[in-house]
């Protein structure tokens, strides 16, 4: 009998069939080859006991038990996990042991309980229980069962304890106890996000690089732990998952209205403390975006808006909170395709300058060049960067393309100069990307210093948005670093930002480029007219050169001409060229040193282009 319920149950095991199925059928077993008792297995965590299987008992029995914490006197269950020993119980209705529990068991006839510890090692897991209906002790063979039942519990628990920590191992981040991807996945695709209202918050933690750099890497997963502990006092830990070095993910699922605003809000709130991150006080903050669902998209769709959004707030409102729209998805995706366009011109060689010459109005000699981006595509059409403008917004792809025209430029301007041509300056265009990179001034001065180009020849052309946006103060001190090395700077399409005469009084520039709207609108009688006039007047008393983008008619030349504009650029002269029609250009129609004079060069003679 032994043998075969040995068999039986070791095949149960061996088929992975559930802990509590195979103890049930092993209790049952029992209970068929020795008529009178009944059987129950109970498991121990080393202080409650709880219920695996005792079919033949009522369940209101077992109920009462459940959770039993373990003792002295805590029955004949309680007492064996306690103790770690065997406990024979005779007579229940004298034993002390049984005290507390004697009135549970009267009512079902139970007169005498004989349980046994199952151990895995030195360590007890559960207790293995024969109750008999009579007073009395077990029987030889009732103890050559129970000896056979204990050890095969032990491996039936053994087992599942290795399934439960694998999956344990398997579903947990090791390093803060969360959930993690796997975990997340499992979720996002079972039948809890079918059956409840939700929706979806993905986090990334902001300076966790400058934390690991700064600090070290342990002061970086000290603060990966803060940020868990955070996220799991501000919602439900069970839905709350780590994806991955600074990424987290928070399953929603409201009582009430689903308001993600709020509770991204809250969440940021909490963040926001200073915390001790390995003896260093870092002040933890995150970027998060989240996405609801919406009718005919899966949960794996809805993952991907919510990463849409992510990316967004990134990009434009880092600290913060941004929700996904429809559209958004649209917006991102043209930004994808012109990172990878771009990343892979930029491969083959295919981003260069082209250089649109800046003149002198009265004599249309050359003065300088702007250096213009452009791309060329593999047919061999040439493509202005305002078609690949959203690519500068991936700080990487903004910084390769800074490189690569700082390089290229500086290469080209030392072939003029070694020709003898008579460059004077060119212009390259900075965005906001290249300031928040770092590092500007290096970049720039290495860059022409490779090329043994004198930083006099060169002008930083910036926007007013850049120049004051809500970083001006950093851009306004590396201006300032730049113009202390000898480069000159110049405020690009003036007007169209956040225009204000008085900001001519602050900001450190050499020129003042008028934006081409109020060229177009220098007719007579029209407002532009007198803005450009003033502006002119303004600058020419500050010191400051002033150049006319856009010119692209005789009569608009002779307007600006008469209001005292000396430089000027637009299609009237030319559009922006490659570098071999900007060395001819150069070669035939370039204002020569004799003829320079602080009124008509591109900067004052203090700047000008020294001999060679």
């Amino acid at each position: 009998m032994i043998l075969t319920l040995q068999n039986a149950i070791l095949e149960m095991i061996a088929k992975g069939e559930p802990l509590a199925s195979t103890m049930a059928e092993l209790c049952l077993r029992v209970e068929a080859a020795i008529p009178g008792i009944s059987a129950s297995v109970l498991a121990y965590d080393g202080r409650c006991l709880r219920t695996l299987a005792a079919p033949s008992l009522p369940v209101s029995y077992s109920a009462a038990i459940d959770n039993l914490t373990a003792g002295p006197s805590a029955g004949s269950c309680g007492t064996a996990a306690y103790h770690a020993e065997p406990v024979i119980v005779t007579d229940i209705e004298t034993d002390p042991r049984w005290q507390d529990y004697r009135a549970l068991v009267a009512p079902i006839g139970i007169r005498a309980c004989w349980s046994s510890p199952i151990k895995s090692g030195d360590r007890v897991v559960g207790t293995f229980a024969f109750y008999f209906r009579d007073a009395r002790g077990p029987s030889n063979l009732e103890q050559k069962v129970v000896d056979a039942c204990v050890y095969l519990c032990s491996i039936a628990i053994d087992r599942e304890e290795r399934v439960m920590e694998r999956q344990r191992l398997t579903y947990t981040d090791a390093l803060t106890g969360l959930p993690n991807r796997a975990a997340f996945d499992r979720v996002l695709s079972g039948p809890t996000v079918a059956s409840r209202r939700w929706g979806i918050l993905l986090a990334d933690i902001d300076n966790l690089k400058l934390v690991n750099d700064t600090f070290g890497h342990a002061a970086g997963d000290s603060l990966i732990k803060v940020v868990a502990d955070r996220f799991r006092a501000a919602a439900e830990p069970e839905f709350i998952f780590r994806l991955g070095g600074d990424e987290f993910a928070l399953i929603m699922f409201p009582e009430q209205d689903l308001d993600l605003s709020r509770s991204a809000t809250e969440i940021l709130a909490a963040l926001a403390l200073p915390a001790d991150c390995d003896g260093h006080v870092v002040f933890p903050a995150a970027t998060i975006g989240g996405a609801v669902p919406e009718d005919g998209l899966t949960p794996d769709q809805i993952r991907r808006n919510a990463d849409v959004a992510l990316y967004h707030a990134k990009e434009n409102k880092r600290g913060q909170y941004f929700q996904f729209h429809r559209g958004l998805g649209t917006a991102i995706t043209r930004r994808f395709r012109a990172v990878r366009d771009v990343s892979l011109a930029l491969s083959q060689d295919r981003i260069n300058p082209h250089y649109q010459p800046i003149v002198r109005i009265d004599t249309r000699e050359i003065v300088g060049f702007e250096a213009l981006c452009r791309m060329t595509t593999p047919s061999g059409e040439v493509i202005a960067a305002a078609h690949f403008q959203e690519a500068t917004k991936d700080a990487r792809v903004a910084a390769e393309l800074t490189q690569r025209m700082m390089t290229s430029v500086a290469r080209d301007m030392r072939s003029w100069l070694d020709a003898g041509l008579p460059l004077q300056h060119v212009g390259i265009n900075l965005s906001a990307a290249d300031f928040r990179a770092g590092a500007l001034r290096e970049t720039i001065c290495k860059a022409f210093d490779d090329a043994e180009v004198p930083l006099d020849h060169v002008i930083l052309e910036v926007t007013e948005s850049v120049y004051l946006g809500q970083r001006d103060h950093v851009v306004a001190a590396e201006i300032r670093a730049l113009r202390a090395e000898g480069i000159k700077v110049a405020l690009d399409d003036f007007g169209t930002g956040f225009a204000s005469l008085t900001h001519l009084l602050t900001m450190p520039v050499d020129i003042l480029k008028i934006d081409k709207s109020f060229v177009d609108r220098m007719t007579p009688g029209d407002a532009g007219v007198f803005i450009v006039e003033g502006l002119i007047g303004i600058a020419s008393n500050l010191g400051v050169r002033v150049v006319a983008e856009g010119i692209e008619s005789e009569a608009q030349a002779e307007q600006l001409e008469k209001l005292g504009c000396k430089l000027g650029q637009g299609y009237l002269f030319s559009r922006a060229v490659n570098r071999v029609e900007a060395t001819t250009l150069l070669r035939d129609r370039a204002q020569r040193p004799p003829h320079q004079t602080a009124a008509n060069s591109f900067v004052s003679t203090q700047g000008s282009l020294p001999r060679h």
